[in-house]
């Protein structure tokens, strides 16, 4: 889907965060710069990748991908796949609140399109710091809340026994978040799941992309960053 990738490591602050993977390439023709979440996909590689729980680094490294896109005006695409951030002490200690705020700070001024899409799982603040996007996608079976189900039912009933009853609370499937306005678009997968046909959800991701940045592409860049703004501002609100 994406030619001519050249990643891109560092936040130039303290180090190199797995997690996360971002660099710069082409998408049908059009330069641009993708950074995602890297969950891994066996014990050694989840080891190497944080199991997809970026630490501050991960997310600092986000913001100088973002700021780069933003300088020489290429759209940014991005995929989110996280549990939410990495909760261990030294991800604290390295400022993890803060790395996370200013990562929504900085995608909320870039005056370049901005796309996110979740391919898997969209958990807390550690999926909204890289989703902060003009528009967002979700595949059909993903899904994106605030605190996962068992979470929630530890919390609210004390119990993991009612995680079906917190899930269908949290409304954090595609179609309910579609209808709440929090996405723009639900991807289509195959029967069984997008690991079932490789090909075919990479075929539909590539098409909704492309049309959802030809859209984008017609606006100038103070528009892109106002449109932004106002789509999370109202994200939540009800008219009395």
């Amino acid at each position: 889907m994406i030619e001519d990738f050249t990643p891109l490591a560092g936040d130039r602050l303290f180090g190199e965060d797995a997690a996360i993977i971002g660099g710069l390439g082409r998408f049908k023709g059009q330069s641009v710069v993708i950074l995602g979440q890297e969950k891994g996909h066996d014990t050694e590689s989840r080891m190497k990748h944080g199991f997809g729980m970026p630490k501050p680094e991960g997310y600092r490294k986000a913001q100088r991908l973002m700021k780069l896109a933003d300088h020489y005006r290429l759209p940014l695409i991005t995929l989110v796949d996280t549990a939410g951030a990495s909760p261990v002490t030294e991800a604290e200690e390295r400022g993890q609140a803060e790395a996370i705020a200013r990562c929504i700070e900085v995608s909320l001024g870039l005056e370049v399109p901005v796309i996110s899409l979740v391919i898997g799982e969209g958990g807390s603040g550690g999926a909204i710091a890289i989703a902060t996007a003009n528009q967002v996608f979700m595949l059909q079976n993903s899904i994106y809340s605030v605190i996962s189900p068992e979470g929630c039912a530890s919390i609210l009933w004390r119990s993991r026994e009612n995680r079906e009853e917190a899930a269908a609370a949290l409304r954090l499937k595609a179609n309910d978040l579609l209808k709440l306005g929090v996405i723009d678009g639900i991807i289509p997968e195959p029967l069984g799941g997008a690991h079932r046909n490789p090909s075919e959800i990479f075929e539909s991701v590539s098409q909704a992309l492309e049309e959802s940045l030809q859209s984008l592409l017609r606006y100038p860049p103070a528009a892109l960053k106002k449109m932004r703004q106002e789509k999370y501002i109202t994200i939540g609100s009800v008219s009395l």
